[in-house]
């Protein structure tokens, strides 16, 4: 799915207005779901979950893997809990990179099995039970922060900041999963990702009552450019962000091809592909996600930009991870 230019701030417009009865009605189901929802698994060890209030990217795979890689210094024994978005698995099954698949696990689980073990589970219950069983010493939910079947422990709301709310608007004429005051309700912390141009701060701040603490950070490329041309592609939630990150290392972008979020590349697609980057002399490059999802044979031929996560203050992330080790210890 690609989001529609209207759901970015200050473009509700006649579109989005249009869509109100539709936000209304889903509001209205998934309060039904909430209430309807059975008793929550109660985790015995400590449950973290990434998520974010708006459809499409934030960052919270990124947010995942350096917290994972964090506990993991800490000689905690991480495993990572997802959906499994894009893959046809319903699991609970534990990710195996050999075997597994985007088509059968979804993509991000691939990049989050590659730091520590990763279960697949439409229960998301159920797989942290059988992480539980297999020795986890503490679970990280990438995504299910609308989901209410596990208790979380630690919740922190990702938020672009390039995006921010969009319109403010529930879906389908906004690109909000729920209210964002409902969301702070339940999130112990906010974590702003790259410069704050939509000014979501101050969203924030007018209906943030109990003071939950801001944390800002930035993806930064690990590679810079050597001034060769590139064609870029990506199926994100947002691909322009992929876009500005590489002009911003310096790479010479000839040609840039956006895809819908979780796009399974099929060998068409490569084609028109190659020709782009012949026809500019140019070499491939997509985001670790989109190489997830190619075939093994067309890997060769494509390059990665392999991001980081730069925290403005470490201490206070530090501080989060203290706290939370010291309640559930």
């Amino acid at each position: 799915m690609r989001a529609p230019d209207f759901w970015s701030k200050g473009r509700g417009g006649v579109s989005s207005a249009l869509l109100l009865p539709a936000s209304w009605l889903y509001a209205s189901a998934r309060r039904l779901c909430g209430a309807m929802a059975g008793q929550p698994y109660s985790s015995p060890v400590p449950v973290i979950c990434i998520g974010n209030v708006t459809a499409g990217g934030a960052g919270k795979t990124p947010v995942a893997q350096d917290l994972g890689r964090r506990l993991i210094a800490r000689d905690v024994a991480v495993h990572f809990l997802s959906r499994g978005y894009g893959g046809t698995m319903t699991g609970p099954v534990r990710v195996d990179t050999n075997t597994h698949g985007s088509l059968d696990v979804g993509d991000e689980p691939l990049l989050l099995a590659a730091i520590a073990p990763t279960w697949v589970a439409k229960d998301r219950a159920q797989g942290a039970r059988c992480a539980i069983d297999a020795g986890a010493g503490i679970i990280i939910m990438d995504d299910g922060f609308q989901n209410p079947s596990v208790t979380k422990d630690l919740s922190l709301l990702v938020i672009d900041g390039g995006f921010g709310i969009g319109n403010g608007r529930q879906m389908p004429a906004g690109p909000l999963r729920e209210p964002l005051a409902t969301a702070l309700e339940r999130a112990y912390a906010v974590v702003i990702i790259g410069d704050d141009v939509t000014n979501v701060a101050t969203d924030l701040a007018n209906i943030n009552q109990s003071n939950r603490p801001i944390l800002r950070a930035n993806i930064s490329p690990v590679q810079s450019g050597d001034g060769s041309a590139v064609v870029a592609f990506a199926g994100i939630g947002r691909p322009q962000k992929f876009f500005d990150t590489l002009d911003g290392a310096g790479f010479k972008i000839s040609e840039a091809a956006s895809y819908p979020d979780h796009h399974p590349y099929t060998s068409d697609d490569m084609a028109f592909l190659r020709d782009l980057a012949e026809r500019h002399e140019a070499c491939l490059i997509t985001t670790e996600k989109d190489f997830a999802r190619l075939a093994a044979t067309d890997r060769a031929e494509v390059e990665t930009l392999t991001i980081t996560l730069q925290w403005e203050d470490e201490a206070a992330l530090e501080g989060v991870l203290n706290s939370l080790l010291a309640t559930t210890s």
